[in-house]
């Protein structure tokens, strides 16, 4: 049996105890206050339930105080036993007094129904309660016990667990150890590879610059060599085109110079004509007049070498001056 079963068997002690207790106690009070009406001063009979009362409340300190100390596994002493015994005998005597001094024993037997199943219920509760208490004492004994022998057994597998974790701890850190001690055999390993690789990569590297270098100086000396050729090709085509542009310039002026010679002696053939004695053809009238006009001759001089009219030599004038003007801007723009 469980803790709960028997604190649930405690309190159906308890309970019906205490019911049989109000029980006995409410039929004491009705049983005995109108004997202690009769023989009660007439003045006083309200003191009647006084003593039913003084009775009954002895009884419960009894049944209470006995339950406590049951409980808590201890014991009273005479006294408790006395006082029990007393308070029982009395509330069986006042209850069946009034029956037994009217000789009535049937009387008697009925109203000793409650004071003794009070006396036999207090004692019998008294028994349980003590026995209760044995059981749960013996009960919290073997619960101590097992939780002992619990706690003895989780020691010792927490000790046994603790070993093991200890035992894996240095297992572990010797693992540990050993995985350093490799990692750093690798890295040096690794250190020593990488410090080979990168002394190959400089000779290497050096070795290409030297050769780039070497490339490049060759490149710089071939193409210093081509920019002197250059320049000197250049040089040539440059007095190249000097001697020609002076050669061209030269043949210039004197095709220049011939025309100029030819258009003198055309200019002066025609001014040399004297005055028209009838009208020139157009174009030789243009000739004569662009001679006259380069001759600065005016415009009636210029009239009567043709035999065109004034107007008509004023306009080819006009024309002349503004073909002069134009070729004297476009020369400036130049």
């Amino acid at each position: 049996m469980n803790s709960v079963q028997i604190r649930s068997a405690e309190k159906a002690l308890s309970v019906g105890t205490w019911l049989i207790v109000a029980g006995a106690m409410l039929f004491s009070i009705l049983t005995v206050t109108p004997l202690m009406a009769k023989h009660t001063h007439e003045d006083w009979k309200w003191t009647a339930p006084i003593l039913p009362l003084v009775v009954d409340a002895a009884v419960v300190i009894v049944v209470r105080l006995d339950a406590v100390l049951a409980r808590l596994g201890g014991h009273g002493g005479r006294w408790p036993v006395v006082l029990r015994w007393m308070t029982g005998c009395m509330t069986l005597a006042l209850n069946v007094a009034d029956s037994a001094l009217k000789k009535d024993l049937v009387g008697v037997a009925v109203h000793a129904v409650a004071p003794l199943l009070l006396i036999v219920t207090a004692e019998t509760g008294l028994a349980y309660r003590q026995a209760i208490t044995a059981a749960l004492a013996a009960q919290e004994a073997r619960q101590k016990a097992e939780r002992a022998e619990r706690e003895q057994a989780a020691t010792a597998q927490r000790e046994a667990a603790e070993r093991r974790a200890r035992e894996e701890r240095e297992h572990a850190a010797t693992l540990v150890r050993e995985q350093r001690e490799h990692e750093a055999r690798l890295a040096r390993e690794q250190t020593e590879r990488e410090e080979a690789s990168r002394r190959e990569e400089r000779e290497r590297a050096e070795a290409r610059e030297r050769a780039e270098r070497e490339a490049r100086e060759r490149r710089e000396r071939e193409r210093e060599q081509q920019q002197v050729e250059r320049e000197r090709l250049e040089r040539e085509a440059a007095e190249r085109r000097v001697a020609e542009r002076r050669e061209r310039e030269a043949r210039e002026r004197r095709e220049q110079a011939e025309r100029q010679e030819r258009t003198e002696r055309e200019r002066a053939a025609l001014l040399a004509a004297g005055p028209a004695t009838e009208k020139q053809p157009e174009e030789q009238a243009r000739a004569t007049v662009r001679a006259a006009f380069e001759a600065g001759l005016s415009v009636r001089a210029a009239a009567e070498l043709t035999g065109w009219s004034i107007g008509w030599i004023s306009t080819r004038y006009q024309e002349l001056r503004d073909h002069s003007t134009t070729r004297a801007l476009e020369g400036a723009n130049q």
